[in-house]
């Protein structure tokens, strides 16, 4: 591997500026989300190029991709909620992989409150739970 740094003619330089200058932290953080589901996607499995096999499950890689794409989707939403959308979808998708997988691919257990937190009622969902913010495996 080489130590020197890559040496740009001016016109690439200027390229390169041109590209900094048109591309926004919104795109970055939407693509990044994207990209985290997506890969998790391929650890837990789910993504196999056709004719491959399904590879065994990497949970802590499938939960590092949700916990990731979960804590960057409040820093697009105020934007771009209204189309987030399938995004929604895919990171709900991986979220009950894992939490059946986690818990033994069974039925989930009764979620626990956190502490301070009133338990939620029976019939539905408590404020945290049904706010779509809180996210406990097996729910």
């Amino acid at each position: 591997m080489s130590t020197q740094e890559p040496e740009f003619t001016e016109e690439e330089l200027r390229a390169l500026e041109a590209e900094m200058q048109r591309v926004t932290v919104d795109d970055v953080l939407l693509q990044t989300i994207v990209t985290l589901l997506n890969l998790g996607a391929r650890k837990a499995g789910l993504a196999a190029a056709p004719g491959e096999e399904q590879p065994e499950p990497d949970l802590d890689q499938v939960r590092q991709a949700v916990e990731g794409a979960r804590a960057l989707m409040p820093l697009v939403e105020a934007r771009h909620g209204e189309q987030l959308g399938p995004v929604r979808d895919a990171l709900s998708r991986l979220q009950m992989f894992y939490a059946q997988r986690a818990s033994g691919g069974g039925a989930a257990a009764p979620a626990q409150p956190a502490p301070g937190e009133a338990p939620a009622k029976e019939e539905g969902t408590g404020p945290a739970q049904s706010s779509g913010r809180l996210w406990i495996p097996g729910q």
